[in-house]
This record gives C-alpha cells, structure tokens and sequence, in this order.
C-alpha cells in the first residue's frame, strides 16, 4: 500500500463529500433570502411558506455539512503534518477568520431566523436571513483565501524551512482567489437553484401543490440561468490566469504536448497516450483556444515537454507532468455540465416568460429539471477534480511536493483504517441526508406550515413577543 496514494485518496473523497454540502448552503439561502424579500415586500403568504419550505432543506445541509467539514480537518493533522508545519504560519489567520467571523455570523444568524418567526419584525426578520447568505458567502472567500496560496503562492517569506506570512493584504488579494471565488460562489448559486427547480419539477410531475413549487420553479430558474451563465464568464477569467501562474496544468488540461499551433485551436477530445507522449483521434475546434486564453484570434500555450525542461532547470530532476488524462476530461465533464445547465436554464426561463410551465408537453423537460439537479454537481466535482489533480506534484506550487507533504509516522496501515471509518461516516451520514430530504419533501409546504403553527403557539408567540 502506498502511503502517499492512500493520503490522497482520502483527501479526495472527505473534500469531495464534503463540497455536496457547501455549494447548497451558499446557492439554497439566498434563494430563501428572495423568497422572504418577496414575502415581506408583498405580504403574500405564499412566499412565507416557500422561504419556510426551502428552509427545512438548507437547514439539514447546513448541519451535515458541518459534520463533514469537522472529519475533513482532522486529515491535515494525522495525514498532512509535514504540510500543517509548512503552511501553518499563513494559513492560520485566513482560517481563523473564517471560523471566529464567518461561521459565527451564519451560526448566530441562522439561530435567529429559525426561532424568530413570528418573534421578530419581518424586517429585521429578513436581515437575518440576508446576514447569513452573507455570512457563507464570507466562508467561502477564506478557505479560498487558503486554497489559493496552494495554488499562486504571495504574501510570504520562507524562515527554517516554513513559510511565513509577510503581506497580510498580499494573500487576501491573491489574483487566484480574485478569479476563483467568484468562479466557485456563482457555482454555488447555480446548485441551489437546480436543486429547487429539480424538485420543484418533481412536485409539479407528481401534481402535487403545483401553485407552489410553480412560484419556487419560477424564481429558481431564473437564478439558475443567470448564475449559469456568470459561472461560465468567471471560468473563462480563471483560464486566462492559468497560462500565466500555472501553464504545465493549462497544458495538461488541453493535452498539449508540445507548444501548440498559433492561433490555437480547443481539442473537445482526443485519445491520450501517456507514455508515448502523443494524442490521437482528435477532433478540434478552430481558434477557440486562443479566444479562451487571451481572447483574441492568435496566440498559443506552451506544450508540456517545454515546461517540463523548465521546471526541471528551476525546481530540479523530476516529473512535473500531473495526471494528463484525468485533468483533461475532468475539464471537459465540467464545461459540457455547464452547457447543458445554460440551455436548461434558457429553455426553463422561456416557458416561465410565456406561461406555459404547467402544460402538459413540459413532462418530459420537468424530468430533465430532476436529473439536472446532479449537473452542478457534477460540474463542481470535476472543476474541483481538475484544479487539485492539475496542480500535482505540488501541494504548495513551487515550493512543496505532496510525496514531501505527508506524515512521516502514520503508516499506509493507518490511513487505510481512517480511510475505511471515514467512508463508513461519510456513508451513514449521505442516508440520514437522504431520509430527511425525502421526509421533509413528501410532506410538502403545508403539512409543514401545519406543524410549524403548533410549534409556535407557546405563551412568547401569545404575548406578541417582537424585537
């Protein structure tokens, strides 16, 4: 058993699970935050409950997610100490911020708008909520904070073999987390909103309060699209500071070999030989690598094998090529997810605009809208997928490889068996998800309103208790 192989595996599958969680916090509260703006604006109760209903859902994701982030921490300390040593002193203020301000905000917030129904006025009822989608919002944007210091290292000197952070306002402004947060935050908007219109569709299909989930499916769609579409403008800004920071993982996700043609033509696939070092069978689109890398007609990206003799001259004798079929189509899965997000969105938004969402012919595009929850999903995992596997060998760019990032006292043995008990968590935690989604969705938006009512009727809801 490889020891680094297992680490990784581990990494893998614990921030995998974890990022299912993440992106329905940050994309499913601020559809819940429009809804209560509608309701407070219009005083339709309608909204009420759909900002209620949603609600249930964001609430059960918020609490197995944290679940899922406390077991992923664990690995940095009993599989990754080496790399804990190395990156602790810059990333201990970004990741102390995130928890003491960020996560605090959102826990305090959240705790307010669940018991302050009926307590609290609407308005500042509905701040509450506003301050949350706020408060994951800011999450977000530290722990990219740190992931992009892994990606562009700035802002740092290195002192007995650990680096150090020098420029606070240098590592806050990394160009990398400038082009990958919003790329990842309008991404998770997107995941929200395919997750309200898929089961907003679901509902209508089974014609159960159609009315309902046709407002949820309305306003659901019209987010999907346009964070869709935004998600696609921000990658294409993340791409373009790719060839300049990290070129070998540009170059491996376009399964460049050698320094390409100019202008520079975008493979949409081909076969890949590893170890002869040559593609074949490929089909080719004109021009568009150029557009995608410096939006212009010309322009070419250096080929693996150059970088590859100029990473060996700067870093030393060794293979600095990442797993080129992996970040190949990874990409690939991501940007052909996407496409089908927007067209979903773009057709979804045409019959809400015409008013034909609950005619009979949109079955079969409401079971499309129920598959098309997995597509944001499925697009953030392989965009994850390619951004950390296209970084390989590195954990930290240039400075630290992951073969030198690992335990030096945890044996392949131990790995396997966190590897084993995680999974078996991970597992058990995935069901209870899934048993309450169903349970909360089956009941629907009255049955629940039904029981919340009861659940208010205490002497504070008597009194009339409002801040």
């Amino acid at each position: 058993m490889d020891m680094v192989f297992l680490s990784r595996l581990q990494f893998a599958s614990t921030t995998i699970f974890h990022f299912i969680f993440v992106p329905i916090s940050i994309g499913l509260v601020f559809l819940i935050a429009i809804m209560e703006t509608m309701y407070v604006k219009s005083g339709n109760e309608e909204y009420k409950k759909m900002a209620k209903f949603w609600g249930k859902l964001f609430l059960i994701n918020f609490v197995i997610g944290i679940v899922t982030g406390i077991l992923q921490e664990f690995q940095f300390g009993m599989n990754w100490s080496n790399y804990s040593r190395f990156v602790g002193d810059v990333f201990g203020a970004p990741l102390a911020i995130e928890a003491l301000l960020a996560f605090f905000m959102e826990s305090t917030f959240i705790g307010l708008w669940i018991f302050g129904w009926e307590r609290l006025s609407k308005k500042v009822h509905l701040a509450c909520i506003w301050l949350t989608a706020l408060g994951t919002t800011i999450s977000a944007y530290w722990i990219l904070v740190a992931n992009s210091f892994m990606q562009h290292p700035v802002g740092f000197e290195t002192n007995n073999g650990r680096a150090e952070m020098n420029d606070f306002f240098a590592l806050i402004t990394n160009g990398q987390v400038l082009v990958e947060f919003p790329h990842t935050v309008l991404g998770a908007l997107a995941t929200g909103a395919f997750l309200v219109t898929g089961i907003s569709a679901y509902k209508m299909l089974k014609k159960q309060e159609v009315e309902f989930f046709k407002k949820s499916f309305q306003i659901g769609i019209a987010v999907a699209l346009i964070a869709s579409f935004l998600t696609a403008v921000a990658g294409h800004s993340q791409a373009q500071y790719l060839v300049e920071t990290q070129p070998m993982k540009m170059a491996a996700s376009e399964g460049q070999w050698d320094s390409g043609e100019d202008p520079a033509p975008w493979t949409l696939s081909a076969s890949i030989d590893v170890e002869k070092k040559q593609n074949s069978n490929e089909i080719k689109i004109p021009y568009l690598l150029s557009i995608l890398s410096y939006n212009k007609l010309s322009g070419s990206i250096k080929g693996m094998n150059e970088l590859q003799a100029e990473y060996t001259a700067k870093y030393g004798e060794r293979n600095y090529i990442p797993p080129v079929k992996t970040t190949f189509w990874s990409f690939r899965i991501m940007v052909a997810a996407g496409s089908v997000m927007i067209l979903l969105g773009i057709y979804g938004v045409y019959l809400a605009w015409k008013k034909k969402l609950t005619s009979k012919p949109n079955k079969r595009f409401y079971r499309l809208m129920v598959a098309g929850i997995s597509l944001p999903f499925i697009a953030n995992t392989s965009g994850w997928i390619m951004t950390e596997i296209g970084r390989q060998p590195w954990t930290v760019f240039g400075l630290m490889t992951t073969e030198d990032s690992i335990s030096p006292s945890v044996s392949a043995g131990q790995v396997l068996f966190s590897l084993i008990t995680f999974s078996s968590i991970y597992a058990i935690l995935a069901v209870i998800m899934a048993y309450l989604y169903v349970k909360v969705i089956k009941k629907g938006p009255y049955m629940l309103d039904k029981k919340d009512n009861k659940v208010n009727n205490d002497p504070f809801a008597k009194e009339g208790f409002h801040a």
